[in-house]
């Protein structure tokens, strides 16, 4: 008995380190002056990254011509879809292109929003999430209407709000509703599954001189959103993006006060660990989201010239 179960243990752990070696990470991104396009970091172990220094898509609409703060989802079908931010100030809708294999992307479009909102003066980070329980993606993202919101201290052109607009195909949408007054200028936030029918989001707190990051809870994706937390970050810090690795969950942040790209760790989201120290972030990384993928996708994006046609070999 003894023998077979150290065989059992041993064959256990086989099988969990296969298991773990076929995962890996990409983590969208951009530099500024965001002009450039969408840029991607991969990792294996989800703490340290190699950016893959390239550019897979360069932004063709809006009036801008940019692309900042760029989201990823993988949908249950397999193909990636990205929404970025395509303007400061002027644009009422943002960025969408799909892509099958990351190298070869649909045609960009423009996803319009808030078109009965015409003194709406931007619409910043949109920020996609896949409900698994609606079979459909929430998009989320963060939009001032002048006078629309008591004033606080922030300036009317900048008392943020957050919108959201859901879809299943990424031809039609509903309409745009608002997704989080708690009561403050908010930007940056993303929706994070913990369990069923338990959500939570990690917000920016815009308002001066706080503009650090919170989250709040929900028994549904879409919200309501409630009990906004004390801060777990200090401020100046934004672009909040949420990985699960192991019984922990890691949120990656830009400290831009500090100038440097931190990390937070946590289990539960009531308590938080700087763990910036144990990560690597190659250096010109701006806000972006992380995708869990395989190994297979990252060698594809390492090694294009070896993954197609007959030239298709084994890679590391």
């Amino acid at each position: 008995m003894k023998r077979t179960y150290r065989l059992f243990l041993l064959f256990g752990l086989v099988v969990t380190f296969s298991s773990c070696a076929k995962k890996g990470y990409l983590f969208t991104s951009f530099h500024e002056p965001a002009n450039e396009g969408l840029r991607m970091l991969y990792s294996y172990d989800g703490y340290k990254w190699v950016d893959l220094n390239k550019i897979y898509l360069k932004p063709e609409i809006g009036k801008q011509k940019i692309m900042r703060d760029p989201s990823m989802v993988q949908g249950p079908d397999g193909v990636f879809h990205l929404v970025w931010t395509c303007g400061w100030k002027g644009e009422r809708g943002f960025g969408y292109a799909s892509s099958k294999d990351l190298i070869h992307w649909s045609e960009q479009q423009f996803i319009p929003v808030l078109q009965n909102e015409p003194t709406t003066v931007n619409v910043w980070a949109p920020e996609l999430f896949y409900d698994e329980v609606k079979k459909e993606f929430i998009i989320i993202w963060a939009s001032t209407i002048p006078y629309r919101f008591a004033k606080g201290v922030e300036e009317e052109e900048n008392n943020h709000r957050m919108y959201a607009i859901t879809t299943k195909d990424f031809k039609t949408f509903s309409e745009a509703k608002l997704f989080l007054d708690p009561g403050f200028s908010v930007i940056d936030a993303v929706i994070v599954k913990k369990a069923t029918e338990d959500y939570v989001l990690v917000l920016k707190d815009n308002t001066r001189p706080n503009r650090n990051l919170k989250v709040a809870s929900s028994k549904d994706a879409l919200g309501p959103y409630t009990g906004v937390s004390e801060a777990f970050s200090g401020k100046l810090t934004e672009g909040p993006t949420v990985v699960k690795l192991g019984k922990d969950w890691l949120i990656y942040y830009d400290a831009y006060g500090e100038k440097r790209y931190a990390a937070i760790k946590t289990s539960d989201f009531k308590s938080f660990k700087d763990v910036s120290a144990e990560t690597v972030i190659p250096e010109g990384h701006k806000h972006g989201t992380i995708v869990p993928v395989s190994r297979k996708v990252i060698k594809r994006l390492r090694h294009p010239e070896f993954i197609s046609g007959s030239r298709k070999r084994k890679v590391e």
